[in-house]
């Protein structure tokens, strides 16, 4: 069955499973429906399971790329059985999951760059961007990285507020200035305290305003810029933030994010709570961008590095 041979780590796997319960039983459900009383997978059942992806927040354009695939499948293999239908799901999502840059690691790890790698983490307000800072955070510092955080969202005095809390959590130093302050100067300094401290990794909060508002993109490029003067490459990672339990909404402020800024990696968040996981698969796949970071849990270690084969096997299973 190739992909789904790996032998994934038990604890991280049952969370995972956990997390996207009711996305599967949900998944599951309008399966049922829609290869009742078929035994072969014919025009009708992929006429419903057509449906069935839309209505799982897969996103039109990626559905239709999947029922290409199986028909492919059906017309290679000449008789496919409804029973088989759900891996041979499973393994053409996988596959073109596959097709997108950004390897598949289980384990978390940050790549060698001269002096700290700068992430600088985006998103609109409420999708839990500084929470997945704190556990990102967290996190590496507990595979050994030495972290600093910035506090660039100044225009939320909130905001400061809450990733100072997490910092002293985590315990690891966080560079602010006050509520109002310029952000583009809250970054520079952060990236300039962190490279005199020998720092490994900095995480960059920023504004979240609404993601149609050209100039909180202008300030982002402008944050880009001045952190620049100090680390020619930073950032060296632009993470966008999406809350997953928004479904096409989160299709959405990809789009303006990605149109505004140079987004590399994608971290998407509150998938326990939702049934609209789906939306993993589809933003992947239509703005090619690897998710790294999915959200199953409030837990410290319920932040997991994103592994394709993982989540759809969780999400697909029987």
């Amino acid at each position: 069955m190739g992909f789904f041979d790996n032998l994934f780590s038990k604890e991280k796997k049952e969370t995972l499973d956990k997390g996207l319960e009711k996305s599967k039983d949900s998944f599951l459900s309008k399966m049922t429906k829609a290869v009742a009383g078929k035994d072969t997978v014919d025009d009708d059942v992929l006429d419903n399971l057509e449906e069935v992806l839309v209505t799982s927040d897969v996103g039109v354009d990626t559905t239709l790329k999947i029922i290409d695939r199986i028909e492919e499948r059906v017309e290679r293999d000449k008789y496919l059985g409804t029973s088989e239908l759900n891996l041979i799901l499973r393994e053409e999502i996988a596959g073109l999951l596959s097709e997108i840059d950004g390897g598949n690691d289980s384990e978390l790890s940050i790549p060698k760059v001269d002096g700290p790698y700068v992430i600088m983490v985006v998103g609109v307000n409420g999708v839990g961007k500084t929470t997945t800072i704190g556990k990102l955070a967290y996190q590496l510092k507990k595979k050994g990285y030495n972290v600093v955080l910035g506090a660039a969202d100044t225009f939320r005095a909130a905001a400061i507020e809450q990733l100072e809390i997490w910092a002293n959590r985590v315990g690891v130093p966080i560079i602010k200035q006050k509520f109002g302050s310029d952000p583009a100067s809250v970054a520079f300094d952060t990236v300039e305290s962190a490279n005199a401290m020998g720092a490994d990794v900095v995480l960059i909060d920023t504004a979240g305003r609404l993601h149609n508002k050209i100039n909180l993109m202008n300030e982002l490029t402008k944050v880009k810029r001045v952190m620049q003067k100090v680390l020619p490459k930073a950032p060296h990672e632009v993470l966008l933030v999406l809350d997953g339990s928004t479904g096409q909404n989160a299709f959405e402020q990809a789009k303006q994010f990605t149109a505004s800024t140079d987004v590399t990696s994608l971290a998407v968040t509150k998938l326990d709570g939702t049934a609209k996981g789906g939306v993993v698969i589809g933003i992947s796949d239509q703005f090619q961008i690897p998710v790294k970071y999915i959200g199953v849990g409030e837990g410290l270690e319920d932040l997991q590095v994103f592994n394709k084969f993982e989540f759809v096997d969780s999400f697909f299973k029987m």
